[in-house]
């Protein structure tokens, strides 16, 4: 019996229960903030307390197969306790790990939203075309998790790909996935420019933000400046007939910093001009989020070895080495040679990866 590991887990069902009767209580419900809060929590402990149940079955069936190995003789039924024996003695140290994993405090970033923005880097034209192809990439990966990818905006690159783009990504557990892949991306190709056959090489940066609850942030909605403007690109006729697309201006005043700044957010998403304005909403209350969490994120960065998912965006995570079809994770050390299926959208092996270096990291600080 893991002793230690039994002891983490007291006090477990006594929380569970008082948070099954708080989200209940009309005063928290009316409190969003901590109603999302308890929320989550109560999902995560019912998760760990099932988890935990089977564990502790499966100690329980190893008990009972040792007794009966000890005091049975017919030999059927010894056959059968040995088979249960080995097949709960197999299960206990997967169950083990779930748990050391559940008990790790739960970052409350995970479960949220995403707003994605693709730049283009370093290498011009080839650059535009480098994001554009992430930006495919990322669809097709989100669209294969079930998850809902819009565009916000966009500046295209001169020929071809993104200068920029931005996405909003909603689904379960998004951020909690995607945040590795915040950083500088670098391609090696040679371009469709190059008339000579030489391998060069470009970046573009991605930064995956959680986005912002309302109750996350405080905006003096009264402070923002509106304007309209028609969208340019394909629409149709209403396209160039109606005001549509927002920009917004916002005076913000760092907590970190004491400096103030002006926010500039244009959303040309849709045709229907109120959806715009919630979206570019949506975006600003993510960019003060972002910012106004960055030391919790430095944090982070400060504890992490690997730098496997510290939000630090200037650091080159990952090289696409065409000529050779190679994809580098530097993070971790990560090689697989399956570029085509990897800029196609399936990434989820590497992320995995990713995953379970960052989990590593984290037992060990939890002395686990």
């Amino acid at each position: 019996m893991n002793n230690t590991l039994l002891n983490r887990l007291d006090g477990i069902d006594a929380r569970f229960e008082e948070i099954s009767t708080l989200i209940t209580d009309p005063a928290v419900i009316a409190d969003q903030a901590r109603y999302v809060k308890l929320t989550r929590e109560y999902k995560h402990l019912d998760t760990l307390l099932e988890v935990t149940r089977r564990y502790r079955q499966a100690m329980h069936d190893v008990t009972e197969a040792r007794e009966l190995l000890d005091t049975e003789s017919d030999e059927d039924l010894r056959v059968l306790a040995r088979e249960n024996l080995d097949s709960a003695t197999s299960l206990l140290p997967r169950l083990e790990e779930e748990i050391k994993l559940l008990l790790i405090p739960e970052d409350p970033e995970d479960s949220k939203n995403v707003v994605l923005e693709i730049r283009g880097g370093t290498g011009g034209d080839e650059a535009a075309l480098f994001a554009g192809d992430l930006a495919r990439m990322y669809t097709r990966y989100c669209e294969s998790r079930g998850w809902t990818v819009q565009m916000s905006s966009c500046t295209e690159g001169t020929s071809g790909g993104y200068k920029e783009v931005i996405f909003s990504v909603t689904g379960d557990g998004v951020y909690g996935t995607l945040k590795y892949e915040s950083g500088v991306h670098r391609v090696q190709r040679v371009p469709v420019t190059e008339t000579q056959g030489r391998v060069h090489t470009s970046a573009a940066s991605v930064a995956v933000l959680p986005e912002a609850e309302p109750f996350d942030v405080h905006i003096n909605e009264g402070e923002i400046k509106w304007d309209t403007f028609r969208s340019s690109g394909a629409g149709g006729q209403n396209v160039n007939k109606v005001n549509s697309g927002v920009r917004l201006r916002y005076m913000w005043t760092n907590p970190n910093t004491g400096e103030q700044q002006e926010i500039l957010i244009e959303c040309t998403e849709t045709r229907d001009q109120p959806k715009n304005k919630e979206r570019a909403l949506a975006r600003l209350r993510t960019f003060i989020y972002d910012n106004e969490h960055k030391k919790y994120v430095d944090d982070i960065a400060s504890r992490r070895k690997t730098l496997v998912s510290t939000g630090d965006r200037s650091a080159k995570i990952r090289t696409y080495n065409y000529p050779q079809g190679r994809i580098t994770d530097h993070r971790i050390g990560y090689t697989i040679y399956n570029l085509p299926a990897f800029m196609d959208g399936d990434i989820q092996d590497c992320i995995d990866h990713l995953i379970v270096a960052e989990n590593a990291e984290k037992l060990k600080e939890a002395e686990l």
